[in-house]
């Protein structure tokens, strides 16, 4: 068996794939639309491939309503800092800094929360993370 993907229904296509592709950095994989069912598929990844996230766009408006049984998407990165600052830099919201060096959370457009961790040892904590409060939910 092999975990293939995440599906998410976002409401606002354009604002989805700007938070995946140009903040989160995942690549477009493909793309497919689908007259007939009146909705469209973009399966993202990172660049080490599956598994991939498909974000699926009904093309009709619809009313999505965010459940408590799905926690979070996480993801390994290789400079926690640098992601943070990067994402924080393009307007993403730090939810959950990196005060510990290690695990940072954010929410994409759709309230979907994500888990950034540290690859390998944590961080030395470093300003501004140390001292930035939690804001919200994650």
């Amino acid at each position: 068996m092999k975990f293939l993907h995440c599906m998410i229904r976002v409401k606002n296509l354009e604002e989805s794939l700007d938070f995946y592709c140009n903040k989160l950095r995942l690549k477009l994989l493909r793309h497919k639309d689908y007259s007939h069912g009146r909705f469209s598929l973009y399966f993202l990844a990172t660049d080490e491939g599956a598994p991939e996230i498909e974000l699926t766009h009904n093309w009709d408006e619809q009313i999505y309503i965010q459940g408590n049984n799905f926690g979070h998407l996480a993801y390994l990165v290789d400079d926690i800092y640098e992601t943070c600052q990067h994402l924080q830099a393009n307007g993403v919201q730090i939810l959950r800094p990196p005060r510990d060096g290690r695990m940072a959370f954010i929410k994409d457009p759709n309230g979907i929360s994500i888990e950034l961790l540290q690859a390998g040892q944590s961080l030395s904590p470093a300003e501004p993370w140390v001292s930035m409060p939690n804001v919200g939910t994650w």
